[in-house]
């Protein structure tokens, strides 16, 4: 049989294990010189025009971010029910109530009519997630607030380089945050990058992630522990090096998948976006889940199914939201591989087995 085709595979080299060992020569592997150069080279390399806070993960990222932008108990963001439940923690671990809004079936980002209706008198904000790397109606989004008076936080997770009519996600809301987890677009073996809006912010965020200080023992807020060690920092700044070109190796690799697929609803790309791939996510109309099994078992190639339980139907969130879309894209979407380590017999037989599976009726 053909060799295992993964859904996701980090990449790790050389240069990555040289960083590494240059930190540890150093003695300095706590939070440090590396992490403030990856920080810089972070926001410039994305071209997001602002600052960035290095984090010890995104869900950290998304949790200070909340908590820098003022969010507290008794507050409401507004929520997509599906994406990865760090969304909605990341609003409850501040005390606010995360209310969870439907989405739109071209993008499965957030609806902007749905925002709409959601927004009450508590709102405080709404939490976009550019989710698999395609960029959320952001334009939209933007003038719903400004017409609202409240703030918009970007999860940008699974979006590194993504953008909207030229603009990087990561620039529009007070705060986004990228994950830097070892099967994103890029990584730093675990971590997360959060651009900021303007400098208050990000004082907080230096503050909330350090124990409330920025000077030893002068605590200015009870803060935590979510440091970004310098060996972390030191892998992502090799990573930067190399996540162009595997970008542009996964738009290659889906405009391939998109080109030759049957059987299945591929993903659309709307006017003005440009989708990063984190995930090639496509519709199976009918059995998801027996596709699934059949690529893993008759052709040896994995796949993902994100998310097939909304956050709304999570045990620490249960409420009886009607969210249709959000059901329909559950019980439908299936993650092909997409990433840059495939060769192009692994796309074929990625085409071949689904177009096959599909026409079987499987």
């Amino acid at each position: 049989m053909n060799d295992f085709i993964p859904p996701a595979k980090p990449i790790i080299g050389d240069e990555e294990r040289e960083a590494v060992d240059r930190v540890m020569r150093s003695g300095m592997l706590a939070q440090g010189p590396e992490v403030k150069a990856f920080e810089e080279e972070f926001a410039a390399h994305f071209g997001l025009g602002r600052a960035c806070v290095a984090v010890n993960s995104g869900t950290s990222g998304q949790h200070l971010g909340l908590l820098s932008s003022g969010v507290k108990a008794g507050d409401e963001v507004i929520v997509p029910s599906f994406t990865f439940a760090a969304t909605a923690n990341s609003v409850a671990l501040t005390g606010a109530t995360p209310v969870f809004a439907d989405i739109d079936a071209d993008d499965f980002c957030l609806s902007p009519a749905a925002i709409e209706a959601s927004i009450t008198e508590r709102t405080v904000g709404v939490m976009p997630v550019h989710l698999y790397g395609h960029p959320a109606k952001m334009d939209q989004i933007m003038a719903i607030a400004d017409k609202h008076g409240i703030q918009v936080f970007e999860d940008a997770a699974q979006a590194h380089g993504a953008s909207l009519d030229g603009t990087p996600v990561g620039a529009f809301g007070s705060f986004a945050m990228f994950s830097l987890y070892p099967t994103k677009n890029m990584t730093s073996g675990e971590g997360g990058m959060v651009s900021v809006a303007n400098s208050d912010i990000e004082h907080l965020m230096r503050l909330y992630r350090n124990q409330g200080m920025e000077k030893q023992y002068h605590n200015e807020v009870v803060g935590l522990n979510n440091r970004m060690t310098d060996i972390h920092a030191a892998i992502g700044r090799v990573q930067l090096t190399k996540v162009g070109a595997w970008t542009k190796q996964r738009q290659e690799n889906a405009a391939f998948l998109t080109a030759n697929l049957e059987g299945v609803v591929t993903p659309p790309v709307s006017e003005g976006a440009v989708h990063v791939y984190h995930q090639y996510t496509v519709r199976v109309p009918h059995d998801r889940d027996g596709l699934a099994a059949a690529l893993r078992e008759e052709h040896n190639i994995g796949s993902g199914m994100f998310y097939p339980v909304p956050n709304h139907r999570l045990t620490p969130f249960q409420i009886g939201a009607d969210l249709p879309e959000t059901e329909r894209a559950a019980a439908e979407c299936l993650s092909l591989p997409v990433h840059p380590s495939l060769s192009d017999h692994d796309l074929e037989r990625i085409v071949t087995a689904v177009n096959g599976l599909a026409k079987a009726g499987a």
